[in-house]
């Protein structure tokens, strides 16, 4: 019987190392994908969610190396590009500058798909705009390192591949929701354009509710300071 348990927490110990091998395996392969869809965007974001070749570990692999990106350029771009006041850094604040649109782009798009016959699902929506942001570390990256060895003159080739790791994101993305939703290019520019007003809105929504929680909460607090001096 003491063999039998032994040789059975062998074999627990052998499939736990064979599943987390398969896992590595298909995350890599997950990832390898992301690199198809920057050079082939409709085919590639058709086949990420469709025919299931993406993934959410890739997906918050490339969100993480978008937001590691963006606060190591504070660090290691040149001062002649890049300004950095530390005093009033706030990391929190460069963080949410990626996640909190992120989120409200994932959910205002989401949001509209009943109104567009759109097919995506919200984790398809995420995993789409995560592999659309690939660019950004990818160009920013080298970049950030090649800042520290050219001069102000050179720094109009910073600024144009600075631009158009943004502009290729934004490409990516938009392909990407078509695709996902299987829209036509029409439908896909009208589908961008309301999400991007439903991010608004949402945004107008949440400064009015954040502005009446404040109100209230100062009301409150001159209500109990009132109560003590009365007291």
């Amino acid at each position: 019987m003491a063999k039998t348990r032994t040789y059975q927490k062998e074999e627990s110990k052998e499939e736990k190392r064979a599943r987390r091998r398969e896992w590595f395996a298909h995350w890599g392969k997950t990832m390898k994908f992301g690199f198809y869809c920057l050079t082939h965007p409709l085919d590639g974001f058709w086949k990420l969610t469709h025919e299931h070749r993406g993934s959410y570990a890739a997906a918050n692999t490339i969100l993480f190396l978008a937001i590691f990106t963006r606060i190591i350029k504070l660090k290691y771009t040149s001062f002649l590009f890049l300004n950095v006041y530390w005093e009033d850094v706030n990391i929190f604040l460069y963080i949410a500058s990626i996640l909190f649109p992120l989120s409200l782009w994932v959910v205002g798009n989401w949001a509209l798909t009943t109104l567009f016959d759109g097919k995506g699902r919200l984790g398809d929506v995420y995993m789409g705009t995560c592999y659309g942001m690939l660019p950004y570390p990818v160009i920013q990256l080298p970049l950030m390192i090649v800042s520290n060895f050219v001069t102000i003159e050179e720094g109009q080739f910073y600024s144009v591949l600075s631009v158009l790791s943004l502009v290729w994101c934004l490409i990516l993305i938009i392909c990407g929701m078509g695709q996902i939703h299987a829209y036509s290019a029409g439908k896909t520019i009208l589908f961008t354009i309301a999400s991007i007003a439903a991010v608004l809105v949402m945004i107008f929504l949440l400064m009015i509710f954040f502005s009446m929680v404040t109100q209230g909460i100062g009301y409150f607090i001159s209500l109990g300071r009132e109560l003590m001096y009365r007291m």
